[in-house]
């Protein structure tokens, strides 16, 4: 057996273990809340045996909250394995870019001068994040890049701060303009909140992660290429100026229309690349898929356990997510530092 059937086979592995582990939550999930639902409950549920205000918990409430859970996991988690392989920096992550900044300004634009919230409008949000989130990574590649030199991983962290701090402060301003109900859901937005997502919000996101992911693995031996560098990526036959902007909208695309439903979450898109490096190795068309899978059991779990940990009360998923991430990413960085 080669090394190449055997990186298959671990992950092969890996995804059964992660698929494994994924049911285990989204099983503890729908049993999570004011309202105890047994496991064996919950399976004469889906089939049609439940009692009427079980149907009305698991099929309005807790099951579109885990579905919005799994496709944002998965679209982070394969968004930060991008960005991570076409600038081929390890602390790349759409929220430490800035790219989460740019998506909140274009959600505040949308919500303060285009219409109030209700239901039929949540189609439009990932169009407006994704906008703020393309404007957020063009002036970031536009001030990160040197003609001999291309994108310097350095510079490149430096500029999202920036870029985000200057988001930040568009989103604040333009959160003071909103109305009480309005700021209130705006506020929850940015601390990462999955509360009060309903099928609408799942049909706005579902088409842009099942478009998007597939065409991102189509990609894997493209981002192959660039960890090999620009000039021997340029030497195979790589298009990498024109394959890089590709990439860069796919990633875009993905953690936009991700935060536009799951709110401000952070990290995973750092987290994610790196526990599915340690899994599989670095090639991609092993990696990405485990990247998503990765994400989706930290999303997952962690609104879960912010449902389930300080209940009555309820945590926004985004805290869990920065308690876990935030440490993580100090120790990238100081370990980068060696």
């Amino acid at each position: 057996m080669n090394i190449f059937q055997k990186r298959k086979k671990r992950t092969r592995q890996v995804m059964l273990v992660l698929t494994l582990l994924i049911c285990a939550t989204v099983l503890y999930g729908l049993n999570t809340g004011s309202l105890k639902i047994a496991p064996i409950n919950v399976l004469l549920t889906f089939l049609g045996q439940g009692t009427e205000i079980e149907e009305m918990v698991l099929f309005e409430y807790r099951l579109p909250r885990i579905i919005i859970t799994i496709l944002a996991g998965a679209g982070l988690g394969v968004a930060g394995a991008i960005f991570q392989g076409i600038t081929r920096n390890p602390l790349a992550d759409p929220g430490i870019l800035g790219i989460h900044a740019g998506a909140g300004a274009g959600l505040m634009i949308y919500m303060t001068y285009f219409t109030t919230i209700n239901t039929i409008p949540a189609l439009a949000i990932p169009l407006f994040t994704f906008a703020g989130g393309i404007i957020a990574a063009s002036l970031i590649m536009f001030f990160s890049y040197e003609r001999q030199k291309g994108v310097l991983p350095t510079r490149l962290l430096l500029v999202g701060i920036a870029i985000a701090a200057g988001f930040n402060a568009l989103t604040l301003y333009l959160s003071l303009q909103l109305d009480e109900k309005t700021y209130s859901f705006a506020a929850s937005w940015l601390l990462g909140n999955v509360w009060g997502r309903d099928w609408i919000h799942v049909y706005a996101l579902l088409p842009w992660i099942c478009i998007l992911l597939p065409l991102a693995f189509m990609k894997s031996k493209t981002l192959n290429s660039f960890s090999l560098g620009d000039s021997i990526s340029t030497s195979i036959g790589t298009k990498v100026q024109s394959e890089r902007i590709k990439l860069l909208f796919l990633a875009v695309a993905l953690s936009c229309a991700s935060v536009a439903m799951t709110g401000g979450i952070g990290f995973i898109g750092l987290v994610a690349p790196h526990i599915a490096r340690r899994l599989v190795g670095p090639a991609h068309e092993h990696l990405l898929p485990i990247s998503a899978f990765v994400g989706i059991v930290i999303l997952v779990l962690s609104d879960t356990l912010a449902r389930s940990i300080f209940e009555p009360s309820v945590i926004p998923a985004g805290v869990i997510v920065s308690a876990v991430g935030a440490p993580y990413f100090l120790y990238i960085l100081f370990k980068s530092k060696k």
